[in-house]
């Protein structure tokens, strides 16, 4: 048997950030070095961090990248190990991986497949290499190869795959499987979205079977560059089975998985296809053959079976749970930021967003412990607070700011709540400042206010009036403060700008109100694994989502305003994520909604179409926001609209028609 031990590393790398990124690396190599490893897959672009953008087009990154990537070639001693790094050669810049064995650079390899959609701009910077090339690039007073390389190192034929290139219909490990390669590595950056890891994983099973080799796949981890999360899925296949898998949504900078597989075995399975035919004709220039001695190794890793929260009932809601906390978590300390300050209405997203904070803060305790929290936030005291309760006080202000609209239902909310999950909890009155605002204006302007004429401006101005306070707050104590709005109200601008938009950053904009509701029910009965329900949550859960802005008399509730957030959720997915005209959607709606008539269905897509055409400047102006779901409203990572637009109104005119 030719066995040999793999490694995959997940590292929460930050752009630019060189001396983080070069000590994790380090980390990486040290630990799979103590572990017996012979070939460590490092993620893309590792040395200078995925999410550069547009400095990657800058000189001085590419060579600082290089720098960094010549330092550390020493601690390669004894190994395999591959770096991603941006490369430039003959005037372009390609998204490669430099591939070293004991302390000596073999070659680079460059992306194929740029990926180019979502929330991903790679053909900005980066130019696709074409297939089948091979030349030489000059790096450091040396030529190397560059480009569709099989590296022969020490009698394991070694390949790329490179992010994206594995997502291609027409992926380089068939070509590789040809030539004959062992391993394929597989250095990613690919970002969490709901469910994204059964489909991740189905690609690394599938490669290792078909390609008949070892799949080596390593992913970043954390919150790298302010909206993508990674969940650190790094994953080792051998013969269609999971063998090696990392942590997800680890809060540590390093994580490694690891596995023993067997060469020959994939050998004989990919000879005892009768539809394998090997490239017998390989050039002479498109192999890198080095001498090589690997780390002795014994015993195959067995298939490994998923368990726990991945393969319960409540995967999603578990995956948001980690996700945002992950990203909170480093959003915190990778911004300096002391804390977090909650405008806490006693509605549910605020809830919502209020809760996340908690909840990071107790499994960072768990994970890291006390001495683990200080080094990762040095501004906590050497004597860090001692329970994850008192700790959660000290990071997580939560205010609720009352008018003469506010009832005492949604103040009881707020403040069971915040007692229930520690944090700090202050009770403001802000009806003075409302009044005053409005008497100023209303003398300036000679004029008197109603709410049948003035409804709209007289909303606002209380959802204005807070946003001082708990910016005030926030700046008091070096906090960040974050806006509390959802992806269904950003959708159709039912969000008072300057108001509940306020902050510095926006967690579950991302998230459809539908989700928020059912995700808080299961937080109040069963939550995480490993942290239990808040039942203090049923005092937001019975209510009826409201604005409270107009008088009690009014009766004022989200879904009177707008539409059923069912209805609303279902018009944007049609909308905005298939792309339906809003005739389309009408007749989709009538068998979806069936218990609606058509008259209410044509007002609410009319509704819809305009309140979204007229608030793209809202979305332009929303504090960032994580992404968790492939179906985001965010204009600068996902879905671009023009500010200005006609409105569909041909489009709408068309829902008459039928009439």
């Amino acid at each position: 048997m030719r066995l040999l031990k793999v490694a995959a590393a997940a590292l929460n790398q930050t752009p630019l950030a060189w001396a983080v990124n070069q000590k994790n690396i380090v980390a990486a190599i040290h630990t799979a070095r103590a572990a017996g490893v012979g070939i460590l897959c490092l993620p893309e672009l590792c040395i200078t961090g995925y999410g550069c953008e547009d400095a990657f087009l800058a000189p001085f990154v590419r060579e600082t990248a290089l720098d960094i990537l010549m330092e550390v070639l020493p601690e390669t001693r004894g190994m395999v190990v591959s770096f991603g790094l941006p490369l430039q050669h003959a005037k372009a810049v390609f998204n490669a991986c430099a591939l070293a064995a004991d302390g000596r650079l073999l070659g680079f390899v460059a992306k194929r497949s740029l990926a180019g959609d979502g929330i991903h701009y790679e053909p900005r910077w980066f130019k696709p290499w074409p297939a089948g090339t091979r030349t030489h690039v000059e790096v450091r007073g040396q030529e190397l190869p560059l480009g569709d390389y099989v590296f022969d190192v020490g009698g394991v034929r070694i390949g790329f795959e490179i992010c994206e290139d594995a997502w291609a219909a027409k992926r380089p490990g068939a070509e590789l499987s040809l030539d004959a390669v062992d391993v394929i590595l597989n250095p990613s950056a690919s970002h969490f979205a709901f469910c994204k890891h059964e489909v991740r994983k189905r690609l690394v099973l599938e490669g290792s079977r078909a390609f008949g080799v070892a799949y080596v796949y390593s992913n970043l981890l954390g919150n790298e560059a302010g909206r993508a999360i990674y969940d650190g899925d790094a994953l080792i296949a051998a013969g269609g089975a999971l063998v090696g898998k990392a942590p997800r949504f680890s809060l540590r900078s390093v994580e490694l998985a690891t596995a023993v597989v067997d060469l020959d075995l994939g050998d004989v399975r990919q000879g005892a296809l009768s539809s394998y035919q090997p490239n017998l004709s390989e050039p002479a220039d498109a192999r890198v053959k080095v001498t090589f001695n690997y780390p002795a190794a014994t015993s195959p890793s067995r298939p490994l079976e998923e368990t726990g929260w991945e393969k319960g009932p409540y995967a999603k809601e578990e995956e948001l749970t980690r996700a945002l906390t992950l990203g909170l978590f480093d959003y915190l300390r990778k911004t300096g930021s002391r804390g977090f300050v909650v405008s806490l209405s006693g509605g549910a997203d605020s809830a919502l967003v209020a809760c996340l904070v908690a909840m990071m803060v107790r499994l960072a305790f768990t994970a890291l412990g006390p001495e683990g929290l200080v080094e990762r936030l040095p501004f906590l005291p050497p004597e860090c607070p001692a329970t994850p309760e008192a700790l959660v006080a000290r990071l997580l202000t939560t205010a609720y700011q009352a008018t003469a609209h506010s009832s005492e239902t949604t103040r009881r909310a707020a403040r069971e709540v915040a007692t229930a999950i520690g944090a700090r909890h202050l009770e403001l009155d802000v009806e003075e400042l409302v009044l005053g605002y409005r008497s100023r204006i209303e003398t300036a302007l000679g004029s008197t206010f109603d709410w049948e004429k003035h409804d709209v401006a007289l909303q606002n101005i209380q959802a204005r009036v807070r946003a001082p306070s708990v910016w005030l707050i926030a700046n008091v104590e070096r906090a960040l403060l974050l806006a509390t709005s959802n992806r269904s109200e950003a959708a159709v601008g039912y969000a008072t700008m300057d108001g509940d938009t306020a902050g510095g950053l926006s967690p579950i904009a991302g998230i459809d109100k539908n989700f928020v509701r059912s995700y808080l029910r299961w937080l109040e009965r069963e939550g995480p694994v490993g942290l239990g329900p808040i039942p203090a949550l049923r005092a937001v859960n019975e209510q009826a989502p409201t604005a409270e802005l107009r008088p009690p008399s009014a009766e004022q509730t989200d879904e009177r305003d707008l539409m059923p957030y069912d209805v609303l959720d279902a018009i944007e997915r049609a909308a905005i994520r298939d792309k339906r005209s809003p005739r389309e959607i009408l007749g989709q709606l009538g068998v979806e909604f069936p218990a609606h008539a058509r008259a209410t269905l044509v007002v609410w897509v009319r509704r819809f179409f305009r309140l979204f055409s007229q608030n793209q400047w809202k979305r332009e102006r929303y504090a960032p926001s994580f992404h968790v779901d492939d179906e985001s409203l965010d204009p600068k990572t996902w879905y671009r609209f023009p500010i200005l637009s006609g409105g569909f109104e041909r489009e709408l005119a068309a829902l008459d028609e039928d009439d």
